[in-house]
């Protein structure tokens, strides 16, 4: 990486299902034409939804690399310098987005993005926390330590989904702000995904985070879980996760598996699950799904093209997953390769 020199680096984290893809997706869209981006993306789970779409053709000079299977900063950070330095070296980028999974330590990323190795290489600006401000009234969110976490490492606050909101609600998000410690962060509103990109510019003031929760924080992690997985010839492979009381289920099928378009609405649309993220190959082309907070968002016209179909929710209820698991199998006959 000797030629690559302080790449402006921002982080773009918050809960799952807050928008975080979307938000990538529109400042992409904006992006230089001349420019190279590249994207550091974190699931939870392990088959990579996020990075069919938000794949874009090479010509576009975006460069997409995925750490699947949770928390990309354990085991010493070394799941995310392997991606990310294969990333860097590919990309030689002018600009580097990372986005942490939802239920991540973004305190740790932080923390191994401020490593010495990376002070030359990286030039840490700052990090987004993205917020959908009805998640306050669940008291589980507000005890949730990544949840707490993303918001300490703020430097500026986007307010997501506010279209939803029924009253005004930044007020809730300032007392809760001051209940943890952190005032006087600014705050802005995410219209439809999109937001200003001169937000990226401005420098971190957390660069260098200590942080606690780096003692003792292993999991067992297949560092070649980091390579993504292909498709089969025929049919599809399940893939599970597990961890801190979320379950993940995820299916990647063959490229010649073709999905009935109302079977999937009539599916997805009334499941109860924190989130699902799917692109599929259908008999009326390539579809995008979306589905949180109870709604199932689909775009048809995303991706030109996708080399499999891939499936993936999350669920906070073991037996709900289970049940979920299921009802998707059976009706997609979907089946271990």
């Amino acid at each position: 990486m000797h030629n690559i020199e302080q790449v402006p680096t921002n982080i773009i984290t918050g809960a799952l299902g807050v928008g975080k893809t979307t938000l990538i997706q529109s400042l992409l869209a904006q992006k230089p034409p001349e420019e190279r981006w590249a994207i550091l993306v974190n699931e939870f789970g392990e088959v990579g939804v996020d990075g069919a779409l938000l794949a874009h053709p090479d010509k576009d000079k975006i460069f997409i690399k995925e750490v699947p299977g949770g928390c990309m900063c354990c085991t010493s950070g070394l799941p995310m310098q392997i991606a990310l330095n294969f990333l860097l070296a590919r990309a030689m980028p002018h600009r580097l987005l990372i986005e942490p999974t939802g239920l991540g330590h973004p305190k740790e990323v932080l923390q191994t993005l401020s490593e010495e190795h990376y002070q030359d290489v990286l030039d840490i600006r700052s990090t987004l926390t993205l917020i959908d401000i009805r998640k306050l009234s669940d008291k589980r969110w507000r005890a949730h330590q990544p949840f707490q976490e993303q918001l300490q490492i703020a430097d500026h606050v986007i307010v997501t989904k506010a279209d939803l909101y029924q009253e005004d609600l930044l007020p809730v998000l300032t007392d809760y702000l001051t209940e943890i410690g952190h005032t006087g962060i600014p705050v802005s509103f995410a219209k439809q995904g999109q937001i200003n990109p001169q937000l990226l510019r401005s420098h971190s003031k957390y660069r260098c985070l200590s942080t606690e929760h780096s003692q003792g924080h292993e999991h067992s992690h297949q560092i070649d879980s980091i390579q993504s997985i292909a498709a089969p010839k025929t049919g599809s492979i399940k893939i599970e996760n597990s961890r801190d009381g979320y379950y993940s289920y995820g299916w990647i099928c063959a490229p010649t598996e073709r999905f009935d378009f109302n079977t999937v609405m009539d599916t997805f649309s009334p499941l109860a699950v924190e989130r699902l993220k799917a692109v599929l190959i259908t008999d009326k082309g390539i579809m995008a799904c979306n589905l949180s907070d109870g709604s199932l968002s689909v775009n048809m016209s995303e991706l030109n093209d996708a080399p499999d179909s891939r499936i993936e929710f999350i669920c906070n209820d073991k037996q709900q997953a289970i049940q979920t698991c299921q009802l998707i199998e059976s009706a997609f006959a979907l089946n271990q390769a």
